[in-house]
């Protein structure tokens, strides 16, 4: 398994390149040492296998390495994310009842002093000490819970099957939902990224998901996090030259905004990847760019090249060819349902299943995905359904950086189509204006009803369109637009 052979890869005193994080270097040893650390730690501290952890530390060398001591211990892992919300969070510990929560000093000062300044930022946590016990990796800082200190010691490795990881999705705070993976799902979702990838030993690669870095350092390439800021990711590509990029798509506009030079292969999920986004890619400097379509059921799901998202001429959002092992077909409304070893057992509390439902409407040219939009963004005008992603693609013309259709309401259970286009910086307004001119004729019965020149808004860790936004940012707009 994957994480079995980057277990047995980490070795105490190796300093061969693990993580890159700006200057600072993180050796094969120094991660080693963490793993070997935490796991004594947390397995004095009276976890076994099955057992749940929650994790709220930063993306970085010390989360790494706790999620490999919980692997060997048999430890489930709970990842907890500050975007969701005090009250969410709440309900969510309480469905998941952690044994234990392991988080740094950051996490906490959202949740205590700086609680102030870390809503105007989007971000809260609760009091995890109330919830759970808490322990704090890192420095702590005054009022952090009590530290975990690292154990000098044996551990014990557990080489059965059973849950994983556990990764939190929709809901609400009365009925959140998760996703749980177990460790033989998680091990094929990583070996089909490896696959996707192909990491060679010793060069760089640029990604800061989990599903980037452990099949890349189970394949010995070294992983740089991404820079948060353009100009400081620029200078990282053109030192690094990664053999393989991963960043959403928003994080691609704004490098390529920034003139990041890429390198390799660059690959990009999470959201809407348009064929404008990746043929970007590669005019600055990618060998290769693809789009990847992943859930957090199953990541991923399929892929599709530049090159091929480019040439497709029909309608709706090409997303590529199953990946192996995938399996898909469609419900009684078009909506696409996947199965396979690397899908998800079940959502926490409920039974295992074999098929996910996506929330995609679909259709299927054999193993060939192209998506029509999501289902519950059907929009109903004159009694004629219309799925914004069947038409979306199109709107991505030369200047366009992100554009949604979304319903608005007009009466009588009836909706307007508006069309919320956001340019690129520098775009030229009548240029786009004219380039749109001819995929608008092409929509037919679903042309919108109005045009709005605006940003787009993005919700999420993802930074996904939130077509809710977009929706009251149309209903309160009635200029700029045309039929």
């Amino acid at each position: 398994m994957t994480l079995d052979r980057l277990a047995a890869g980490l070795r105490p005193g190796d300093d061969t390149p693990a993580l890159i994080r700006g200057r600072r270097t993180v050796t094969r040893g120094d991660l080693a040492a963490l793993r070997d650390g935490y796991a004594a730690a947390l397995h004095a501290r009276g976890l076994h296998p099955g057992d749940l952890l929650g994790l709220a530390v930063r993306p970085g060398p010390r989360a790494l390495a706790i999620v490999l001591a919980a692997y060997r211990l048999g430890v489930r892992v709970a990842v907890l994310d500050p975007n969701a919300g005090p009250d969410v969070l709440t309900a969510r510990l309480a469905l998941a009842r952690p044994r234990l929560i392991v988080a740094d000093a950051a996490a906490q000062a959202v949740a205590g002093w700086a609680a102030p300044l870390a809503r105007r930022a989007g971000l809260a946590l609760p009091d995890l000490a109330a919830l759970a016990p808490t322990v704090t990796v890192g420095r702590r800082m005054p009022g952090n819970a009590p530290a975990m200190r690292q154990v000098h010691g044996p551990s014990p490795t557990y080489d059965g099957d059973g849950d994983a990881v556990i990764i939190f999705t929709s809901g609400t705070t009365s009925s959140p939902r998760a996703v749980v993976h177990t460790r033989a799902g998680l091990d094929t979702g990583l070996r089909a990224v490896a696959e996707l990838v192909r990491p060679r030993p010793g060069v760089p690669v640029l990604g800061g998901t989990f599903f980037v870095m452990l099949p890349s350092l189970a394949a010995g390439a070294p992983v740089a996090l991404p820079a948060r800021r353009p100009q400081a990711l620029a200078r990282q590509v053109t030192g690094l030259r990664p053999q393989a990029t991963y960043l959403t798509p928003p994080q691609l506009r704004a490098a390529l905004h920034a003139g990041v030079p890429f390198t390799g292969s660059v690959y990009s999920g999470s959201a809407p990847v348009s064929a404008t986004l990746l043929n970007r890619v590669r005019a600055a400097g990618a060998d290769q760019a693809w789009g990847v379509y992943a859930l957090t059921e199953v990541f991923p799901a399929a892929a599709i090249s530049a090159t091929e998202k480019a040439a497709f001429g029909g309608d709706g959002d090409a997303v590529g060819e199953l990946l192996p092992g995938v399996r898909a077909t469609l419900d009684e409304t078009g909506q696409l349902l996947l199965a396979g070893a690397g899908v998800c057992d079940r959502y926490l509390g409920a039974e295992p299943h074999e098929w996910v439902a996506t929330g995609d409407v679909a259709r299927l040219d054999g193993r060939h995905v192209v998506l029509a939009g999501r289902s519950k963004d059907m929009i109903l005008r004159r009694a004629e359904n219309i799925y914004p992603g069947l038409y979306e693609p199109a709107l991505h013309v030369p200047g366009v950086s992100l554009a949604v259709l979304v319903g608005v309401p007009a009466g009588d259970g009836d909706e307007q189509v508006v069309a919320l286009i956001e340019t690129s910086p520098g775009a030229d307004r009548a240029s786009v204006e004219a380039a749109l001119r001819e995929p608008l004729r092409r929509m037919g019965a679903a042309r919108p009803d109005r045009i709005i020149f605006g940003q787009v808004p993005l919700a999420g860790r993802s930074r996904k369109p939130d077509r809710a936004a977009a929706a009251r940012l149309a209903a309160g707009s009635s200029s700029g637009g045309r039929r």
